[in-house]
């Protein structure tokens, strides 16, 4: 049988401490500041509920990520390689961040020491829950007793179909983040609207306006029956999960909407509730919701 694998994950995925633990996955934290000189990992040195109250007590305050770096990355490759354990690491989208560059990079200077070391590094071309569903999978096939290669070819084969379908509180915080993109052209500036957004491939594309938040979840849950019913497959295939930013009661409020759909479409019966972390919640603000879809591997 190929040797079991390490998995590895920057902290787009958005574990909690005790969910890697748990699964044995070894997070690369990105680090996020208020004041732009103090910056502080995700996790360790700031909580993500501390950070989202932080925005909610402070609205004028736009905070910044920063990815890991390359050294943070050797830190945690280097046992792995010196010990001969083979590893996947999976990264943020590349459309976002360069995270997934200095993984490389730093796995090209440890191969010069340990050339005969095993190492993938992924772009899931996703980010936050619907990552850390990419790293379930991965976690999955390892304990399933796949090699790294078959694992690999496997993940990769179903991250195309990887989709977060969710709208925002505010445009603000993209506009500062810089990831309003195509989103502009649609929201126009008028006051009240907010964008319904999807990600898919990596990137964000704009599926329509409202001004009622409400309307606007209702609108979310239609959009994820209809492309559920487009995949012509059968949804007992695929991962969901809610994500969601400072309000907890909100988001399973909303869990329950999205239920109903899928139990009606597909018989499901229980959906996983996330918190958004601080990689991604600096670019949305405090108040992101929506769900993540992707097809099991």
């Amino acid at each position: 049988m190929p040797p079991r694998f390490a998995v590895i994950s920057d902290g787009s995925c958005d574990f909690s401490r005790e969910e890697a633990d748990r699964l044995s996955v070894t997070l690369v934290p990105f680090y996020v500041s208020f004041d732009d000189k103090t910056y502080r990992r995700e996790g360790v040195d700031v909580e993500v509920r501390d950070f989202y109250q932080e925005m909610v007590e402070h609205p004028g305050v736009y905070p910044k990520s920063s990815m890991p770096s390359v050294d943070d990355y050797i830190q945690v490759f280097r046992p792995l390689a010196a010990a001969g354990t083979p590893a996947l690491c999976v990264c943020i989208t590349t459309k976002f961040s360069g995270s997934y560059n200095c993984a490389s990079t730093a796995a090209g200077l440890l191969r010069e020491e340990y050339p005969d070391w095993e190492l993938r590094v992924m772009d899931s071309r996703v980010n936050t829950v619907l990552q850390g569903e990419v790293v379930r999978e991965a976690v999955r096939l390892r304990d399933e007793g796949c090699g790294l290669e078959e694992a690999c070819r496997r993940l990769e084969a179903v991250i195309p179909t990887g989709r977060i379908i969710f709208t925002i509180g505010s445009m603000d915080y993209l506009k500062m983040g810089g990831r309003i993109g195509k989103v502009a052209s649609v929201v126009t500036g008028a006051l009240g609207i907010k964008p319904l957004i999807v990600l898919k491939e990596g990137e964000i594309f704009p599926e329509g306006i409202f001004r009622s938040r409400e309307k606007g979840k209702a609108r979310l849950v239609e959009l994820t029956r209809r492309h559920l019913a487009s995949c012509g497959e059968d949804v007992d295939n695929y991962r969901f999960v809610i994500g969601y930013g400072y309000d907890r009661a909100e988001a399973e409020a909303f869990r329950d909407d999205m239920l109903a759909m899928l139990r009606e479409a597909c018989g499901l019966t229980s959906l996983g509730v996330f918190q958004i972390g601080a990689t991604i919640g600096v670019h949305t603000g405090p108040h992101p919701i929506g769900i993540g879809l992707l097809r099991r591997a």
